[in-house]
């Protein structure tokens, strides 16, 4: 019964913290302690968000496209450059430190040399998103695979186990679990790189559609587009917790 009711508070506390702040917003905009053309009110945002669910929705379809194929591509990259950089080891002491040096590059500073080079097509936004979902995945799939007790290593090579047999039945299961770890920050960096990008040019997507209404200073529409991002955001770190949960049945508590 205890267990049942500690279940049952925490998964109020975020709709009661979020209730709070919701309350807070509506209170600072009723009480006129900040100017509607500065902050719109929580009622104010609701319409423009039902308003222009259409339009959103149009602009939505581009971006997801973006950052789905920009976190699958980086999956495939992570997959490929952490497992050679645990095989090798030269590579990893060469790669890593550039790996870590790479995250110091502002994303915001990348973007417009993507555009440049690229053009204003989905390539520079994929290009991006691939850019900001690699490092997560990466170093998350390279501890995974140093996490794996050496002995097991040892009594399966023992048997006749070739470096193949060791990684398949070892080390991958092994790195499962630091390997969605990863992915679900990567899920929610990929939406955010794929705006950033949009930023700087495009014919659709949420980034146009936040240029266009900044212009025009329509600060309720920025914050529809904002909560739009931000459920989207959520949604695929929930698919990815959902992913985990199939591929990895033996994390499941009984």
């Amino acid at each position: 019964m205890t267990a049942k009711y500690r279940n049952i508070t925490n998964k109020l506390s975020p709709v009661v913290a979020l209730a709070l702040l919701v309350g807070v917003w509506a209170a600072v905009c009723g009480f006129g302690a900040i100017p509607a053309s500065m902050l719109p009110s929580p009622l104010a945002v609701g319409r423009a968000f039902v308003s222009e669910f259409p339009v959103l929705l149009r602009h939505l379809k581009a971006t997801l496209t973006e950052s789905l194929a920009g976190l699958a591509l980086g999956v495939a990259l992570s997959f490929v450059f952490a497992s050679l950089m645990d095989r090798f080891r030269a590579l990893y002491r060469a790669g890593y430190p550039l790996l870590v040096i790479s995250q110091t590059i502002p994303t915001i500073a990348i973007a417009p040399l993507l555009v440049l080079w690229m053009g204003y097509g989905v390539q520079p936004k994929i290009a991006l998103v691939v850019l900001t979902t690699f490092f997560p995945i990466t170093v998350a799939l390279l501890d995974g695979y140093k996490s794996v007790d050496p002995d097991e290593i040892s009594l399966l090579r023992s048997m006749g186990a070739g470096e193949l047999q060791v990684f398949r039945y070892i080390k991958l299961p092994a790195s499962l679990n630091s390997f969605f770890s990863g992915l679900k920050i990567s899920a929610s960096y990929a939406v955010v790189g794929a705006v950033i990008a949009e930023w700087l040019g495009g014919f659709d997507g949420l980034g146009v559609y936040m240029t266009k209404v900044k212009k025009a200073y329509a600060f309720d529409k920025m914050f529809a587009v904002i909560i739009l991002i931000v459920l989207v955001s959520l949604a695929l770190m929930l698919a990815v917790t959902a992913l985990r949960k199939i591929l990895t049945p033996w994390e499941r508590k009984v």
